[in-house]
């Protein structure tokens, strides 16, 4: 696969009625590659994401990971090729303690095979990965039921199960959202750790601060198409980036 995307997306489109949520998008992903997808609300981030992931079948386009089509596929599938996400609105067991939110994704096919088999007991191996996110094994925030953390401990465990599932391709969908400025700055350096280990990574953000510390290139959704791509700043200075937006967001960075 030498040479080859990681994944290729083309001419990907999404009707919902007489509305177009995605429409002809095309882009390409190198193993060990950050892109930024931005763009204003509703232009169609999170669809190309669902699309991606099988949570939403396309009208037409194609979908290609590792040189396989996987258009279409269900989600339960994609991941265990190696394609974990986050989501927007965080989907957890709320009823359970935090660390077993992870039992699911360490008890995968995909993760006992890249383990040959043998994994360890799954509950220290869940502690030691939130641990590494942050959750501080010793104050028992691991332990304690998920329906009780703040939100920015429930977002980094959305992020600690995505990431058990020892992807190849990891997507974040506003990974931040919701977030107060000090729960960022802690968590974007574990996305940096990501990524200098080799991660290939998609992120969507709104906070276009902290999205361009760690992107390679981005490209920017509007109504559904891509209107720009390339490195942040030749993106930003874009006119049609700077209509979609109504200067709104330019002027943060």
């Amino acid at each position: 696969m030498e040479g080859e995307p990681l994944l290729k997306v083309e001419k990907l489109r999404k009707h919902f009625g007489g509305v177009t949520a995605v429409h002809d998008v095309s882009f390409e992903l190198r193993q060990g590659e950050f892109l930024g997808i931005i763009g204003p609300n509703g232009s169609g981030k999170t669809t190309l994401v669902n699309l991606i992931t099988g949570f939403v079948k396309p009208d037409s386009g194609r979908v290609t990971y590792l040189g396989k089509n996987i258009t279409g596929k269900m989600p339960y599938t994609i991941a265990g090729q190696g394609i974990s996400r986050t989501f927007q609105m965080v989907r957890l067991f709320y009823n359970l303690p935090a660390y077993k939110n992870l039992i699911i994704p360490l008890s995968s096919p995909r993760v006992k095979k890249l383990r040959g088999g043998e994994y360890g007991e799954r509950d220290d191996v869940a502690v030691d990965l939130l641990d590494d996110m942050g959750f501080e094994r010793d104050s028992f925030v691991p332990y304690k039921m998920a329906g009780s953390l703040p939100h920015g401990y429930l977002k980094r465990l959305d992020l600690a199960r995505a990431m058990a599932l020892r992807p190849n391709l990891l997507i974040l969908d506003e990974l931040f959202s919701g977030m107060a400025m000090s729960e960022v700055a802690s968590t974007l350096p574990l996305i940096e750790k990501f990524n200098a280990e080799g991660l290939t990574v998609i992120m969507i953000e709104h906070r276009l601060r902290e999205l361009f510390r760690v992107v390679d290139r981005i490209f920017v959704l509007n109504f559904g198409e891509k209107i720009a791509e390339g490195v942040p700043k030749e993106v930003m200075e874009s006119d049609a980036v700077k209509n979609a937006y109504l200067g709104s967001e330019i002027e943060e960075t």
